[in-house]
């Protein structure tokens, strides 16, 4: 194990936990800014992050690149509810794997998990437009496996931010908590 690669790796996933928990208790998700990704800190996880770490993306894609699958991404998003993936299940009604619909303090704990990817990653170069450029390169892999629901808010949620920042966003996130629910 290369220690610098340790001490790196350990800095950024406290960092971006540390963001989103700011950011989850703006909106009064504390429980949630509390709890927020401590999976990544498991063996499973946390030396996997050690062995692909770059510093500019996450060290599960390289894993993937690699291996043709992640083993710590497939353990993060079983233990993580903020990711959509976590909400796919099989249904008999749709004929195989299905998207649920997510609750709302999920969707917006997601929010704030891509918002502050999106900071962490790109420094300096972080604008409120970020997240949706992010969200927009793997739309095309996402259609029929996201509840349609989820994706359609987490769209005019990212396009909100991008359009209006993180004030006006806010605000909304913590309307649509109070109200319990999104959607139809």
């Amino acid at each position: 194990m290369e220690w610098k690669h340790a001490r790196e790796h350990f800095r950024t996933i406290t960092e971006h936990k540390l963001l989103v928990m700011k950011n989850c208790f703006r909106v009064g998700l504390y429980r949630q800014g509390l709890l927020h990704d401590l999976s990544k800190y498991s063996p499973t996880e946390f030396l996997t992050g050690v062995r692909y770490y770059q510093g500019t993306r996450s060290p599960n894609a390289a894993e993937r690149d690699e291996k043709g699958y992640s083993e710590a991404w497939l353990h993060h998003k079983g233990r993580n509810k903020h990711h959509f993936e976590y909400w796919i299940d099989f249904s008999r009604a749709k004929g195989g794997m299905s998207g649920c619909k997510m609750p709302v303090n999920y969707l917006v704990e997601m929010v704030m998990d891509r918002i502050a990817a999106s900071r962490v990653y790109q420094g300096k170069n972080y604008t409120d437009a970020s997240a949706w450029e992010y969200y927009s390169r793997e739309k095309p892999y996402l259609s029929g496996t996201m509840h349609a629901e989820t994706q359609a808010e987490l769209e005019k949620i990212l396009t909100m931010l991008k359009e209006t920042g993180e004030r006006k966003t806010f605000a909304y996130l913590r309307k649509l908590l109070k109200r319990g629910n999104y959607g139809n």
